[in-house]
């Protein structure tokens, strides 16, 4: 199938290089490295980027910071869980020592009331 304005590759070989051209023209024109408005742009970008790494070297430290105390609230949480844990134990150990003391005593009373009813009757028996 032909091209529809039916041109010859001679046109388009003289339309590339044309383009071609062009295309080289226009970065020759360009402005070089060095240029006072490249260089103030490229300061721009320098600042820009250089906020940008402020800003997210901020975020972080906010973060660490958050999460320094997130840790430092759950110890506090863990250590208060476990001294009062450890404070039941002992409250219970303690009722646990008070009632064996209680009954030892109870044991020792009933004895004591026993073995003074024996010696009464072995009185009387005399």
């Amino acid at each position: 199938m032909r091209h529809p304005s039916d041109n010859s590759f001679a046109d388009r070989r003289k339309n590339a290089a044309a383009a071609k051209k062009e295309l080289l023209a226009k970065f020759a024109s360009a402005p070089k490295p060095n240029d006072p408005a490249m260089q103030e742009r490229r300061a721009e970008r320098e600042a820009v980027a250089a906020a940008r790494e402020a800003r997210r070297a901020e975020r972080e430290a906010l973060k660490a910071a958050e999460n320094e105390r997130v840790l430092q609230e759950a110890a506090a949480r863990a250590a208060a869980a476990e001294a009062h844990e450890k404070a039941e134990a002992e409250a219970r150990q303690a009722e646990a020592n008070d009632r064996i003391a209680r009954v030892i005593a109870d044991e020792a009373a009933r004895k004591a009331e026993r073995d003074r009813r024996y010696a009464a009757r072995k009185a009387r028996q005399r």
